[in-house]
């Protein structure tokens, strides 16, 4: 598999950058100017230590033990137990994409000079970014405030040579996976065990690779959203840009003039331009206003990702130039709880309204086509169970979509006493875009059938391409068959973001994609 090289400065990652970073593997470097940042910040801790100070996590407990003194002899022992006690987590190991978004974030935060870990520990991180030696992190067990301990801890634990990693997807001991790339098992110094599990990269990798698949959503049900128009011969009026210039909703008017480019041309559309009809059904009419208004929300929520992944999130934070270390609360991840807790809904209502689309089309009376979009019905049933999963699908989002960020409950002996929550609102987003995915999936698989019932009459270009595209993988329903196979045919071609290409303009990974913080 090519692996994908990137140099770039501690903190000037690109939503691009991170998108690269999430679906193939990563060599990453940074820049050499980082180098003088994270040395002065490791000397003030060591000059701290040298006067005999104290200061959370480099020479006291942690957490409701932060006022008990820790002698200087333990000062290393400290750091490796808290490593050690935190990897509590549980369930299914992160995916590689996602373990990658870990590394490299936790490597850009680190190299910023604000943390006092030295140069060799962000290099092994880097390492294992690069060679593809990923550690197994437990999905389970953060709460999204002191930063994503439990995974982090994970993450840290195998440069302990502790645990496991996995390479090539073979599982491994982290011993060996360090064996592999010529490095010992790193000994931790002062602070360098609390500022690796410190931070948000845990719940920022996981809302953005929930983002990147949520923009594969989103392109696909533009697209079949456009299809369905024309399968159930609907109008575009409705997408006129004087409706939505006057209204003043920019993800509004960006969607009309995707909807408009992507149904020009259409001989579908020019056969009925003289028909009574006066108005669609809203799944139909106000596509722009809803996916419009879905896109606004990618967009917040990429912007404020974007910025948490460039962001130093641990504590205590160094600011060598005034010889200060100051206590506070950057690891609390309540702006990617929120981002998050947005993108679920916006994922949710994309599917609402395309699980709408899918049922006017097997309704004879919506859709002026064949009962459940098959001929000689009643001995077929064609597309009817295929819509009741869709029903199923987007009910199950319901729940998912739940605010996670409006949750709190205390730990640490309510010393941590308020969190986001943030780490599950990510993850869930996962289960939100596969079900969505499946959800749109159907959609096109019925517009595709519902354009070849107006054969010979051609849908636009654009929709001819992406019509060709589901040929190519699902034959066309002409009697009863085994459906689940072509279900998964079509998930599959949203899930790989194979019809980003027709609305790229729009996907914030693309569109601000190339902005560097």
């Amino acid at each position: 598999m090519t692996v994908h090289k990137m140099i770039r400065k501690a903190g000037h990652f690109s939503l691009q950058d991170l998108r690269h970073i999430y679906e193939k593997p990563t060599e990453l470097t940074l820049d050499k100017s980082d180098q003088a940042r994270i040395d002065a910040a490791r000397q003030t801790v060591t000059d701290l230590i040298d006067r005999g100070d104290t200061a959370y996590g480099i020479n006291t407990g942690f957490g409701l033990m932060a006022n008990t003194r820790i002698k200087a002899s333990d000062v290393e022992k400290l750091q490796e137990n808290l490593v050690l006690s935190h990897a509590t987590g549980t369930g299914e190991p992160l995916k590689d994409g996602v373990v990658r978004l870990v590394l490299a974030l936790k490597a850009t935060s680190l190299a910023q000079g604000h943390s006092g870990i030295r140069g060799e520990v962000i290099d092994a991180l880097l390492k294992l970014l690069s060679h593809g030696v990923y550690p197994v992190i437990p999905a389970k067990g953060s709460v999204g405030a002191s930063g994503d301990l439990a995974p982090l801890a994970h993450m840290s634990a195998a440069l302990l040579g502790v645990g496991d990693v996995r390479h090539e997807g073979k599982i491994m001991t982290a011993k060996d996976g360090l064996e592999m790339l010529g490095l010992e098992p790193l000994r931790l110094a002062a602070k360098e065990g609390l500022a690796l599990l410190n931070g948000t990269q845990v719940s920022t990798a996981l809302t953005l690779s929930g983002l990147f698949e949520i923009e594969n959503v989103f392109a696909s049900a533009m697209v079949a959203g456009a299809m369905s128009v024309d399968a159930m011969k609907g109008s575009d009026v409705p997408f006129d840009p004087r409706i939505h210039a006057v209204r003043r909703q920019q993800g509004q008017i960006d969607t009309a003039a995707m909807y408009r480019s992507l149904l020009a041309g259409s001989n579908i559309r020019q056969s009925h331009e003289d028909c009574e009809k006066v108005q669609d059904p809203y799944s139909l009419r106000c596509q722009p206003q809803v996916m419009g208004a879905a896109l606004g929300v990618m967009r917040q929520a990429a912007e404020t990702l974007l910025t948490e992944a460039n962001a130093v999130t641990d504590n205590p934070l160094i600011f060598p130039d005034e010889g200060d270390i100051l206590s506070g609360g950057n690891f609390h991840a309540e702006p990617v709880a929120m981002a998050a807790d947005m993108l679920a809904i916006a994922a949710c209502e994309i599917a609402s309204i395309s699980e709408r689309r899918t049922s006017l089309l097997v309704d004879p009376k919506m859709s002026g086509l064949p009962a459940f979009l098959v001929e000689d019905g009643g001995l077929n049933s064609g597309f009817m169970i295929a819509q009741v999963t869709t029903a199923a699908l987007v009910s199950e989002n319901k729940t998912f979509a739940h605010p996670a960020s409006v949750d709190s409950i205390p730990t640490s002996a309510g010393q941590e006493d308020h969190v986001s929550m943030a780490t599950f609102a990510g993850r869930r987003l996962h289960d939100i875009a596969f079900n969505a995915g499946a959800v749109i999936a159907i959609e096109l698989l019925g517009a595709a059938q519902g354009m070849d019932f107006h054969r010979p009459l051609k849908s636009s270009e654009p929709l001819e391409a992406v019509y060709g595209l589901i040929r190519e993988r699902v034959d066309f329903y002409k009697e009863d068959r085994y459906f689940a196979p072509d279900i998964e045919a079509a998930r599959e071609l949203v899930a790989s973001g194979s019809l980003n290409g027709y609305v790229e303009t729009l996907l914030p990974s693309t569109s601000l994609g190339s902005q560097a913080l």
